[in-house]
């Protein structure tokens, strides 16, 4: 998610078929998902705690499928934490919403608009990270729903990696993580890991629950792009 390097992930072994361990046994990606729907309130304003658990639920998804998927989870993971100092501080009136957290700290100075400096982990810059990724993993499940049985999960992650991620990465990482991707499990794992039952019935879950997180991103994507922050250092 970062635009400087990061470690390089190791490629890593395909994980065991719908291994949910550290999850937990009662874990399933459609409660993860149409928790999404809950993000959004009335006014359509995106409503910060539904979207930091809907984010810890699909952290646990990635970790689920092995160590393939760290070089994002563990970014995800230093994002939320941040986030979550923000919305239980002092401030935490101003952390409601992202529009209210927008007002506040645009509002405020309280954002780095041209470089890194005084507010280096403002909310507005550590949500946009996380908006980057939600975009790549939204594209990769859609690819996951639409695509053939015998579709290679290494060029449907590619693919939406290219189309969102790999433009705030340097080049050394980019070609590490592209060639970790060849690692990955095959699309009846993934589907298998959601824990909805057989292939087929994970496919129809995506289809009823992506439009929610879709949803969601656009509405962010309209709030940053009016406020011009889709490019924050």
């Amino acid at each position: 998610m970062e635009t400087t390097p990061a470690p390089a992930p190791a490629p890593a072994p395909a994980p065991a078929p719908a291994t949910m361990d550290d999850a937990g046994s009662d874990f399933n990606l459609k409660v993860v998902l149409v928790s999404f729907k809950q993000c959004l309130n009335e006014k359509e304003e995106v409503l910060l705690e539904h979207y930091l658990a809907g984010w810890r639920g699909l952290v646990r998804f990635l970790n689920s499928l092995g160590a393939i998927f760290s070089f994002i989870s563990k970014d995800v993971v230093a994002k939320l934490q941040v986030m979550e100092r923000l919305c239980g501080g002092p401030q935490r009136d101003h952390y409601c919403s992202l529009q209210s957290m927008v007002a506040y700290e645009v509002g405020n100075q309280l954002v780095d608009l041209e470089r890194r400096s005084g507010h280096p982990d403002s909310g507005c810059r550590t949500v946009l990270r996380l908006h980057r990724a939600l975009r790549w993993l939204q594209l990769f499940l859609e690819g996951l729903r639409t695509s053939p049985e015998d579709a290679r999960t290494a060029t449907l992650c590619t693919d939406s990696y290219n189309a969102s991620l790999a433009a705030y990465h340097p080049w050394i990482v980019r070609r590490a993580v592209t060639l970790a991707f060849c690692t990955l499990p095959t699309r009846k794992v993934f589907l298998e890991a959601m824990h909805v039952g057989s292939a087929e019935q994970a496919v129809a879950m995506l289809g009823e629950a992506l439009p929610f997180i879709e949803h969601v991103y656009d509405v962010s994507q309209k709030l940053y792009a009016e406020h011009a922050l889709l490019d924050l250092p």
